[in-house]
């Protein structure tokens, strides 16, 4: 996460990252506007770019050559990304709806979402049909039609419906990149029976007559059988229907037709056209609202009907950028001026294309290695950035049209701040955004938020102990309802792993200061991640304090209640030998986010970090106790070494690791190879000294993660061999499936190295 000196001022929100979008951070990556922050709010987190997608059926690029990281790219902007799915706009309140998080303010906001398949309107389609659209949805469709294709004994029949560019580019890559899969498994490719059905009298209907008839004979020499004037009017189980009657028999329906704008347009108010697109300007403002833009195949320009086609989308970008800085610093928009004639590159599932613009129609595999070209070049402008730590282009100095009462809150926020309670957060920001916030109501709270004083007031049940744990951290990820999470998270599993149940917790933040707007949407969202976990945790929040700060940051003490007996505490002394050794959850969130911040981890390797440390460690523990653990601890910043050196000494035991059978997060072992290491791993790395055996393991690519320090890991515990394999299939049925036995316990040795490693 970049901290930075420039309090916000406005911000932009892009929802969708789609190919005008992915221009727009890369020219804010470029050049920022100080003050101006962007968020994006998508739901993956790698786009695929369409020009290539047929390529990637066809089999000739793999998944990471064809989609564009947006995680990456947001970072190199500079932007904020949240994966949620968007639901509506709220344009009375300036929030972006979604479904997952809390709304999120805006002050512009553009949409660049592609378009939606209308399945619903042609009856059985949703059931039974694989709609292509949205793309950036396709590729698991298209990975579950490949393998039941592959599981499918005998003749199989896939039918398109469709007839345009898209419909004829997408059965061509699928045929041959299945027939291809059928002679690899020794099967017969003539299985295989593809048919491709349009509503029209043509295919592609848009293109010229020469490039219609090459590929008439292109399907035609390929065996597909085109049905011509057959307009789908029903889907069924293995079969459909056309208006003339005519019923086919289908393993498989793809649908790549009759696309439109999703539902939740409709509840925004804004003008939209018959097929639900968003009607904008020439400026890629919507008509209804200037405050919203929008832009490729979601936007309808009024008086200036495009194809939706990928090309304009991607020649949308500069001037949807261009006109987002204009419109926060108050300048006049400029008009995007779309071509009449545009070149269209199809390609043929082979290696082979047909180029076509106007009248103009040629063709051949060297027209395949051109557009190949092309599009290498394209995704090269989002993939490779210059390092983190060399210089970053910022805007000149600009003035951002402000409100009185703004321009002061800026001049506060940018000028030296007090100290000591005067570095407090006001007030009434304070009150506003947690007075939002429901924390969850105990018997045991006395006073807490619900009649907030001095400090907080909590029982302690008769024949129950407290257990008190605290810890803090800035923030390392852009999204602060995701951050709130696994610091909540964080900071409960002291308590999990010591067999207590949370009561209370009592929060401390810094933030960064700017607008009071800003500031109070920034602590809401937050606390809200916060809030969720402790709530599920049943975990009241019952105070805290909130100051500014360079950068933000998110601790809680956390109170927990354990029979005073002490006969259920799980503590990280208690080993004996023959026990096993379990690990709940995988490692390597301090290379992944090490690499984070240096734009050299991808996006899908750091959302399935974040799902493993929002994974609460709650009913883990549980399970542990069940299966009658004798030692455990969460694992956090010493890393495993560290930690299992903190269990083994007061256990007065020795352990055994096994390399090999360590759980790693996707992408770990790239990043640490890389030589990306956390800050903190040099620390880490001085307890080697407690492995008896490292010299023979040095080499080895998992044996820096020993050292690796995490965030919100997993519970790692000692349990009687006899009980280990029913305790690890009843963690993985709970929701670890990472749970792994990776070593066991031994008698102490006379050796001073209580640690020994295994292959």
């Amino acid at each position: 996460m970049q901290a930075s000196e420039q309090p916000v001022l406005r911000d932009i929100v892009l929802i969708g990252g789609g190919h005008s979008h992915v221009g727009v951070l890369k020219r804010f990556g470029m050049q920022s506007v100080p003050g101006v922050r962007l968020t994006l709010i998508c739901t993956d987190v790698h786009t695929p770019y369409s020009g290539m997608l047929p390529g990637y059926i066809a089999g000739h690029y793999d998944y990471d050559q064809v989609h564009i990281d947006l995680a990456r790219l947001a970072g190199f902007a500079g932007a904020r990304l949240y994966c949620d799915e968007v639901v509506g706009i709220d344009r009375a309140a300036g929030k972006v709806l979604c479904r997952n998080r809390p709304p999120v303010p805006y002050d512009l906001v553009s949409i660049n979402i592609g378009s939606t398949p209308q399945v619903q309107a042609v009856l059985g389609a949703a059931e039974f049909a694989v709609p292509v659209k949205p793309i950036h949805q396709f590729n698991q469709r298209w990975l579950s039609l490949l393998d039941r294709v592959r599981q499918h004994v005998g003749p199989t029949t896939i039918a398109v419906v469709g007839g345009g560019a898209g419909g004829v580019e997408l059965t061509l890559a699928m045929q041959h990149r299945l027939r291809q899969e059928l002679q690899t498994l020794g099967r017969d490719p003539n299985e295989l029976a593809f048919h491709l059905f349009n509503k029209g009298p043509d295919v592609l209907p848009t293109h010229n007559p020469r490039v219609r008839g090459h590929f008439e004979q292109v399907l035609s020499a390929r065996g597909v059988v085109v049905h011509h004037n057959a307009e789908v009017q029903e889907v069924m189980a293995g079969r459909l229907r056309t208006a003339n009657g005519k019923v086919l028999a289908a393993d498989e329906v793809v649908w790549v037709t009759q696309a439109a704008g999703p539902a939740w347009l409709r509840g925004t108010g804004l003008a939209l056209d018959a097929g639900g697109f968003i009607q904008v300007n020439e400026q890629l403002q919507t008509v209804t609202d200037p405050k919203i833009f929008a832009a490729g195949d979601i936007a309808s320009i009024v008086g200036r009907p495009l194809e939706k086609a990928g090309v304009f989308a991607v020649r949308m970008g500069p001037p949807l950028a261009d006109n987002l800085r204009r419109s926060v610093l108050g300048q006049p928009l400029k008009a995007f001026r779309p071509q009449r004639r545009w070149l269209a590159l199809i390609s043929t599932g082979n290696k082979h294309a047909v180029a076509s613009r106007g009248a103009l129609g040629f063709w051949g595999d060297w027209v395949w290695r051109w557009k190949d070209s092309i599009d290498q070049r394209f995704m090269r402008n989002f993939s490779d950035f210059p390092a983190m730590d060399a210089p970053r282009a910022a805007g000149p100095a600009v003035s951002l049209p402000l409100s009185i009462e703004e321009s002061q809150q800026a001049i506060s926020a940018i000028a030296m701040r007090c100290g000591g309670c005067g570095a407090k957060v006001g007030a009434t920001v304070l009150s506003r955004a947690l007075g939002a916030l429901t924390p969850v109501a105990r018997d045991d709270v006395l006073i807490g938020l619900h009649a907030p004083d001095d400090a907080a007031v909590v029982r302690v049940p008769p024949g129950m102990a407290m257990v008190h744990s605290v810890d803090f951290f800035r923030a390392f990820v852009d999204d602060p309802y995701i951050f709130g999470k696994v610091a909540a998270n964080h900071a409960l599993g002291d308590i999990f792993a010591m067999g207590a149940e949370a009561q209370s917790a009592t929060a401390i933040a810094t933030v960064p200061p700017g607008l009071e707007a800003k500031v109070e949407d920034l602590l809401f969202q937050m606390m809200t991640g916060a809030i969720e976990v402790l709530n599920e945790a049943n975990c009241a929040l019952v105070g805290g304090h909130t100051g500014e700060g360079r950068e933000l940051a998110l601790g809680f003490a956390i109170n927990g209640l354990i029979d005073e007996s002490m006969a259920t505490v799980l503590r990280k002394g208690g080993m004996q030998p023959g026990d096993v050794l379990l690990l709940t959850k995988p490692m390597g969130t301090g290379t992944l986010f090490a690499a984070h911040a240096k734009l050299a981890a991808k996006g899908r390797w750091i959302q399935a970090a974040l799902a493993s440390m929002v994974l609460s460690n709650r009913r883990g523990a549980q399970i542990l106790r069940e299966f009658g653990a004798t030692a455990c601890t969460d694992l956090t910043g010493f890393g495993l070494l560290g930690h299992l050196v903190e269990m083994t000494r007061p256990s007065g035991v020795d352990a055994e690791l096994r390399l090999s059978q360590l759980p790693l997060l996707d992408g770990a072992l790239e990043t640490v190879a890389a030589g990306i290491v956390s800050s903190l791993q040099p620390a880490n790395v001085r307890l080697r000294r407690a492995l008896r055996n490292q010299a023979e393991f040095v080499a080895d690519p998992r044996y820096p993660l020993l050292f690796d320090p995490q965030t919100a890991g997993g519970l790692l515990a000692s349990v009687p061999a006899a009980h280990a394999a029913a305790c690890v299939a009843a963690l993985q049925a709970a929701g670890y499936p990472h749970t792994t036995i990776i070593g066991r316990i031994l008698a102490q040795a006379d050796a001073l190295e209580p640690i020994s490693l295994v292959a």
